[in-house]
């Protein structure tokens, strides 16, 4: 009887590539885009009408910061679709990032948290949500395109390396 043996050479699973094409990132995508949507409805109707009755300072602060969100959720948008097509078959993950350098995925998004005060309600919660989609967004960016070199993979320990990615994924330290 021969036994086979347990130890296997061959390469990590890709994380990255599935969680490209995992439940999550349909899930991701189906609030991004609602958010979207949401927020170019608020923005062009009730939004609108609340920022005709601000006063001076918070109708600039509005102008400032619904400027600022409409761009961030462009982005968060330009980054979902791209990502769409690599689910879809329409792109290679090597071809998504190379498109992805073109969306800028902010590290932190500076505001002050006098101006926001000044917002009516709704929109500083557009504004929150998008900055947890942007996140949620740049956490998956990273697992997604965390590449190591062909070198680096024979030398790591593969289950470091996955713990590494996991680690990525869910922004956390003690994984």
């Amino acid at each position: 009887m021969s036994e086979k043996p347990l130890i296997s050479h061959a390469q990590p699973v890709s994380f990255g590539e599935r969680l490209a094409n995992s439940q999550a990132f349909a899930d991701l995508f189906k609030d991004g885009m609602a958010l979207v949507e949401e927020t170019a409805t608020y923005l062009d109707g009730p939004g609108r009408q609340e920022s005709k009755k601000l006063e001076r300072a918070a109708a600039l602060a509005y102008a400032t910061e619904s400027m600022r969100l409409t761009t961030r959720l462009m982005q968060l948008a330009s980054w979902l679709l791209l990502h769409r097509a690599v689910k879809e078959g329409e792109m290679s993950l090597a071809q998504a990032n190379k498109e992805k350098t073109k969306v800028k995925l902010a590290a932190t998004d500076t505001h002050d948290p006098d101006n926001v005060a000044l917002l009516p309600e709704k929109l500083r919660g557009l504004i929150e949500r998008s900055l947890t989609l942007q996140n949620k967004v740049r956490r998956l960016d990273n697992t997604i395109h965390n590449r190591v070199s062909a070198d680096q993979v024979v030398a790591a320990n593969p289950v470091e390396r996955q713990l590494g990615l996991l680690k990525a994924a869910f922004g956390a330290e003690g994984v």
